[in-house]
């Protein structure tokens, strides 16, 4: 029996669990839904979910109107009655609250936003629709994002990671145990990473099959959907084979036969595996730096940019849409390169 590809099985219990979240939401929401398929992905429709289930979670908590009706029974009229005050009001609650569970949660300026974004799409989706009256979305601005400064990995700091993973030194006992029997996988999935600048999501996501020695490349799903392949060097080539010799020999958990990166218990490794050997490595050398796979993705986008100084190819090799947000993340770098021409050209002969 074939495999399920992990990107359409990711992509079914997505599905499954937005079910499960739409039927906690108004009746109207399931239009919503239905209507931006098209359009996004199940993990996106996955967050307009929970943006929209804590938007009719304030609505009942501090709206006197709205205080006795459960959030299945909300209706597109109790919508048209909501105003720009209600909604700015909605993203002050947002700052600080507290969930069923009386725990705080707090919201930096990009989770408020995000979830102001999300309600400004269910406004506008019912606005167009003639199904609402008002959009006072509409009239809410957005809340003004401070720019944070991007963290990547210094080129010594690249070599130092990679060495400490060869050797586990300053790790803790329990930890080089762990170490003997992963040091390989580890210093594949770093090279990766560090080498092509792909997504942690797209790296879980590599079946052995999707490497291809020949051309040097890897077959990966980015999001939307979109299948392209990415290259890679000598020395990311060099490290995928070792473990490639290591994995023959591994015996996988039924269902994770195709896996190339498998965890202790055989099973593909998940995200927050990733995300925790990042952690744990990269403290060693540079423990001032919260270094998570994304920042890797940035540390190679980043050497990539001053190795060829073109943004257009930056932006195509690590699948951003707009090559704008890669201008964006690189600003800093094209400074640094326009203050360096002021050299480059002599008015005088010496």
């Amino acid at each position: 029996m074939n495999q399920i590809p992990y990107h359409e099985q990711k992509d079914r219990e997505n599905i499954l669990h937005l079910r499960m979240m739409i039927k906690e939401l108004p009746p109207f929401c399931t239009d919503f839904f239905r209507g931006i398929e098209p359009q996004t992905s199940s993990r996106t429709r996955i967050a307009y979910a929970y943006d929209l289930k804590v938007f009719f979670d304030f609505l009942r908590k501090e709206n006197p109107a709205m205080a006795s009706i459960e959030i299945r029974d909300i209706t597109l009229s109790h919508l048209d009655q909501i105003n720009a005050s209600d909604l700015e009001e909605y993203m002050e609650y947002l700052k600080y609250r507290f969930n069923d569970r009386k725990q705080e949660i707090v919201n930096k300026e990009r989770g408020i936003m995000r979830k102001i974004s999300s309600l400004k799409s269910f406004y506008n989706y019912f606005y167009r629709k003639e199904m609402l009256k008002n959009n006072p979305a509409a009239l809410v601005r957005l809340p003004k994002l401070h720019e944070k400064e991007i963290i990547r990995l210094d080129v010594d700091e690249v070599a130092l990671l990679l060495d400490a993973v060869e050797k586990g030194e300053n790790l803790t006992e329990k930890q080089k145990a762990f170490h003997e029997k992963t040091k390989v996988r580890d210093l594949a999935l770093l090279t990766l990473l560090l080498g092509t600048g792909i997504r942690v999501s797209e790296c879980v996501g590599l079946d052995i099959s999707d490497v291809d020695f020949k051309s040097g490349g890897i077959h990966i799903h980015r999001k939307g959907g979109k299948e392209v392949t990415v290259y890679f060097g000598m020395e990311v080539e060099d490290a995928l084979q070792d473990y490639l010799d290591e994995r023959e020999l591994m015996i996988p958990e039924a269902g994770h036969e195709n896996a190339l990166f498998l965890s202790l218990q055989m099973k593909r490794i998940s995200v927050r595996s990733v995300e925790n050997l990042v952690k744990k490595y990269a403290k060693i050398v540079t423990p001032l730096k919260k270094i998570t796979p994304h920042k890797l993705r940035s540390t190679y986008g980043t050497n990539l940019y001053r190795e060829t100084g073109d943004i257009y190819l930056v932006a195509d090799v690590l699948g951003h849409a707009d090559v704008n947000t890669t201008k964006k993340h690189y600003a800093a770098l094209d400074d640094a390169r326009r203050r360096s021409a002021r050299d480059k050209v002599k008015l005088r002969r010496d």
